[in-house]
């Protein structure tokens, strides 16, 4: 089975078009659920209207609504009961069946109305929740522009390879995930939710899905259409809008032991009064409307309230999760730090300048493919230095490029021992190398050393601001993994606050490591490259950041963030805290106030129409809880963007 049947899609349209399905089966579903709430609503309000005016039959519109309301109700509770669910909706459909057995029309009006505008309130959350969503898929793209040797070509976004040559005109979308051939204005709104536009240099990685702001530039593809980032985040959102059975887990686990309790408090309640509309009020006042409205309004809410800061949450069964998550598990390179080579500092020789070294470093490697190339060009480009040509570029695999920049000979790479002066700039540029774990960058000219890049990933500006914010949201233990050596992963987690450093970890290690911290705690893995995927997939919720991880990190995880940002892992996990704990606020305060309603019902001081407005009462003010998710939380302290690979040039010093 190839990947993309395995998630059921073989190209963006395909994609796109089960996502339309999921889309529209969700508003059928609403306009439905709506249409049965207007309805009774409608007959509600007819019946009070001829009762206020002393019109005969007044009770006619009522026993319609409830009739109308009991034939779906039926059709749901049969269906639920065939698949092994049995949920909140059982004792809606017996309060209304007694309501009409026992000549109790205006509640079972009231009732039809709550069980109705539940329903149809759930629908539109999921219907909203599927729009946000949507608003990612708009900027799925179609089609991209090839340069070839006789001109432009449009092809299908499917058909691109890795290694082509991409135009990307003003406001188009990047088509696959693709490096920018020189410098370019980009909007990253659609995934980010920042509106300004970013500036981003020749060198860096650009995403599919975001917009050229500026001016034409041209991308070399990284990636197929398939294998994007992009791809993987138009799956979730399928997913995640095609999925709401786990959002009413909760509501249904309590229904379960709510149900036999309300059923043998109605039975001795009627025995006792021999009235069986003493055992309807019973079950009127504990109709389970909070758990119907609340529970998965609350989740559902929850999930589109992350979308819109660009977190991408698979079901309601990771938000669930990822809301009682006590042990964090996050990869080093790509998560804790930024994941690429960066120029951290720049010592020179004497008589020379930062922005003359690198710009000859620059010149020479603009043309090179070694993995510290494009760092050294955005190094030069901030620094005000545009590469220069070089001819006779020669590059020694493992050693250094070679080349002629204004009839000179440049070498950047590693020092030529032979030559080595035992000058004290190099002495305290090789001393402060080892003391910061950075990779040395040599530039001689002429066969002398006139400068040295320090090269090393760099720390997120926002980890630590991060970390602090999870141990707020009640995180108990914080590890950090990594593949490198220990010395290098304990100078990242000095003074990040981490429970744990593991060192010389390889896939098989990470997965270790998650079901050792499962077996004590609810654990999440964060991670962005494809050694991470097993990991992602073992913990009990798995987040990947998608804006630069790998499509394989992005399919196996639950969560995925749009934005370039650790800190969205904290705003995911404190949403997700949130709706959890207004769920089961909301939940439980209805069902306490439900059972006290049923007690004063089952000692004769509440009659079945009385009762059902008590309990319609008690569900808005639980609905009203349960919306509070949608709303933003107080913000804390602005987190800088994470550092590019042209920051931090300063002088090392000596």
């Amino acid at each position: 089975m190839t990947g993309d049947e395995e998630f059921g899609a073989t190209s963006s349209t395909d994609r796109v078009d089960s996502f339309e399905c999921a889309r529209s089966r969700a508003s059928r579903r609403y306009a439905g659920e709506f249409a049965l709430f207007a309805v009774t609503g409608a007959l509600l309000a007819a019946g009070i209207a001829l009762w206020a005016v002393g019109a005969p039959r007044a009770d006619v519109p009522w026993a319609a609504a409830t009739v109308i309301a009991v034939l779906p109700a039926v059709v749901w509770v049969v269906a639920d009961l065939r698949a092994g669910r049995f949920g909140a909706d059982v004792l809606a459909v017996l309060a209304l069946v007694g309501t009409v057995v026992v000549g109790e029309p205006f509640a079972g009006a009231v009732v039809a109305v709550m069980l109705g505008g539940g329903r149809a309130l759930d629908a539109y959350a999921q219907r909203r929740a599927g729009r946000d969503l949507r608003a990612l898929l708009d900027r799925a793209p179609r089609t991209a522009r090839l340069r070839t040797g006789t001109g432009l070509r449009v092809v299908p976004v499917e058909q691109v390879r890795p290694g082509q040559h991409l135009v990307l005109g003003q406001g188009e979308v990047a088509p696959v995930d693709a490096v920018l051939l020189g410098t370019a204005t980009l909007d990253e709104s659609a995934l980010t939710g920042e509106a300004a536009p970013v500036d981003r240099v020749a060198g860096e990685r650009v995403r599919s899905g975001v917009v050229n702001a500026g001016a034409s530039v041209d991308l070399r593809a990284v990636a197929t259409e398939r294998d994007s980032t992009y791809a993987g985040v138009v799956d979730l959102a399928r997913e995640a809008a095609a999925t709401s059975a786990p959002a009413v887990r909760l509501a249904d686990r309590v229904a379960a032991v709510f149900l036999p309790v309300a059923l043998v408090v109605a039975g001795v309640a009627a025995f006792l009064a021999d009235d069986l509309t003493v055992a309807v009020a019973v079950l009127v006042t504990a109709t389970p409307c909070p758990l119907l409205l609340a529970v998965p309004v609350a989740v559902t809410a929850g999930m589109s309230r992350a979308s819109r800061v660009g977190v991408v949450v698979r079901d309601g069964r990771a938000l669930e999760v990822l809301g009682t998550v006590r042990t964090a598990v996050l990869d080093k390179t790509g998560t804790v730090t930024v994941g690429r080579p960066t120029v951290t500092a720049v010592s020179t020789a004497p008589g020379w300048s930062r922005e003359d070294v690198l710009g000859l470093a620059a010149a020479v490697e603009q043309v090179s493919s070694h993995v510290f190339a494009a760092c050294v060009v955005a190094a030069a480009s901030a620094a005000g230095r545009r590469p220069g040509p070089a001819t006779d570029v020669v590059e020694r695999s493992g050693r250094a490029t070679s080349g002629v920049v204004d009839g000179c000979g440049v070498t950047v790479g590693a020092l030529d021992t032979k030559r080595q002066r035992p000058d004290d700039w190099i002495r305290d540029a090789e001393a402060g190398a080892r003391s910061d774990g950075a990779s040395t960058v040599w530039v001689s000219r002429d066969g002398e050393p006139v400068g040295v890049l320090l090269v090393r990933d760099t720390i997120r500006s926002d980890a630590a601001r991060t970390l602090e914010r999870l141990r707020a949201a009640g995180l108990s233990r914080l590890v950090l993994l990594t593949g490198d050596k220990a010395a290098v992963a304990r100078q990242v987690a000095d003074g990040l606050g981490f429970d744990e450093v593991v060192a010389d970890c390889d896939p098989a290690d990470k997965v270790a490591k998650v079901r050792s911290e499962k077996a004590t705690r609810i654990t999440a893995m964060v991670g962005d490259g494809f050694n991470d995927a097993p990991a992602l997939a073992t913990a009990d919720v798995g987040v990947a950041l998608g804006s630069k991880g790998s499509s394989a990190a992005v399919r196996a995880a639950d969560v995925v963030l749009l934005d370039d940002r650790i800190d969205g892992l904290a705003d995911a996990v404190e949403i997700a805290g949130r709706a959890h704990r207004i769920a089961r606020q909301s939940a439980l305060a209805g069902m306490g106030l439900s059972l006290v309603a049923m007690g004063f019902a089952a000692a004769g001081l509440l009659a079945p129409a009385p009762g059902a407005v008590l309990q319609e009462a008690i569900d808005i003010a639980v609905i009203f809880n349960a919306l509070r998710v949608l709303l933003p939380t107080r913000p804390g302290p602005p987190t800088p963007a994470a550092p590019r690979s042209d920051a931090h040039l300063e002088p090392l010093k000596r």
